[in-house]
């Protein structure tokens, strides 16, 4: 029977069985909601044409766990669209393995890479308007830390709609109005899909108007999908035949809602970030002395001794002349043999952060 008790079931539990069920039964298909224009500018479509024609072309399984589910294809093209969330103008954190400037990132299917050279912004704008990028497809390119997904030139105009929880908190009080979440529906209006999703529902070659009379249904489900890195996406009854729409069924993995920040918020973060920027910028500093010169050069020992050790570098005479006692020259001794073992591990970092 049903319970009287008040029970409150996690969101979280109906996205991961939405999860379980769509990882083995949706096709993967490629997608740009915010598109950047990318030209490969040492692409050459007839290289080697009359001997392999379908160079640039590759068969991807519509599953990679379900071989059953067939297989589409997809063609690289001298200009591709990524996602702008894949590109940064700046590489400042260690921990971002998108495109850059300058920077390698490997292309998903073909398997060379591709090098940022040139970003190319709207006049008068920040905005891109494109970048420029040459492929390295050289034995001894260096391997990529993550393969980008993108959309060819003849890629489908599309909108996409994100859903996330109507409410920032996980059970809204009386005051629900303030506990809105204002980014509950986020619309990309200029999204762009991987045009093999034509072909995906039928042996013959689809059109959107045969998608939009013969697969859309306001009573049963619609064809879903997983557009790679995104998330699951099932066709709305609102495409047309000029732009279809995607709604978000779920995410690839749980979503921590992150709070607004208030403007004294972002300004404490970024003080605290640029602070510890600062600090680094003095370690490696003091770290570049040598031992000997721990007591000449650091900045908490500058102009207190005058004399000292050959071999060790530890102060024997004060500034005034007068010989350091046996319990300071302990002491000392003591410090410089912390600062050694610091010295140590941060050259330790530093090389493995060289290997990584």
């Amino acid at each position: 029977g049903a319970t009287r008790a008040m029970n409150v079931v996690e969101m979280e539990k109906l996205h991961q069985t939405a999860r379980l069920n769509l990882s083995s039964s949706s096709t993967r298909l490629m997608a740009a909601f915010n598109p950047i224009k990318v030209i490969l500018t040492n692409f050459d479509i007839d290289d080697d044409h009359n001997n392999n024609p379908n160079k640039h072309t590759f068969e991807v399984q519509n599953s990679p766990t379900d071989p059953s589910l067939g297989t589409h294809t997809i063609t690289l093209t001298p200009v591709i669209y990524i996602d702008a969330s894949d590109f940064r103008p700046v590489d400042d954190n260690p921990k971002y393995y998108g495109l850059a400037p300058h920077k390698a990132v490997g292309i998903k299917y073909h398997g060379g890479n591709m090098i940022c050279d040139e970003i190319i912004y709207f006049p008068g704008k920040k905005q891109i308007q494109e970048l420029k990028c040459h492929i390295d497809t050289s034995p001894d390119r260096p391997k990529p830390k993550s393969y980008l997904t993108w959309v060819p030139s003849n890629a489908l105009p599309c909108e996409i709609r994100i859903y996330n929880h109507l409410f920032t908190v996980p059970e809204p009080t009386d005051s629900w109005e303030d506990e809105l979440n204002p980014n509950s529906e986020i619309i990309h209006d200029k999204a762009l899909i991987d045009p093999s999703i034509l072909t995906l529902q039928s042996t013959s070659t689809n059109t959107t108007e045969q998608i939009c009379s013969t697969k859309l249904s306001q009573w049963s489900s619609n064809p879903a999908y997983q557009f790679e890195r995104m998330g699951y996406f099932c066709l709305d009854i609102d495409s047309t035949p000029s732009k279809l729409v995607f709604n978000r069924t779920v995410s690839l993995k749980e979503e921590k809602f992150k709070k607004q920040l208030t403007p004294e918020e972002e300004r404490d973060i970024r003080e605290r970030r640029e602070r510890d920027l600062r600090d680094a910028r003095v370690k490696e500093e003091r770290m570049k002395i040598s031992e000997r010169d721990f007591f000449k050069l650091d900045k908490d020992y500058v102009g207190l001794f005058s004399k000292f050790d050959d071999a060790t570098g530890v102060p024997t005479h004060k500034a005034d002349g007068t010989e350091v006692t046996k319990s300071a020259t302990k002491k000392l001794i003591k410090e410089r043999a912390k600062f050694v073992k610091a010295k140590k591990n941060w050259e330790k970092q530093q090389q493995n952060q060289k290997q990584n």
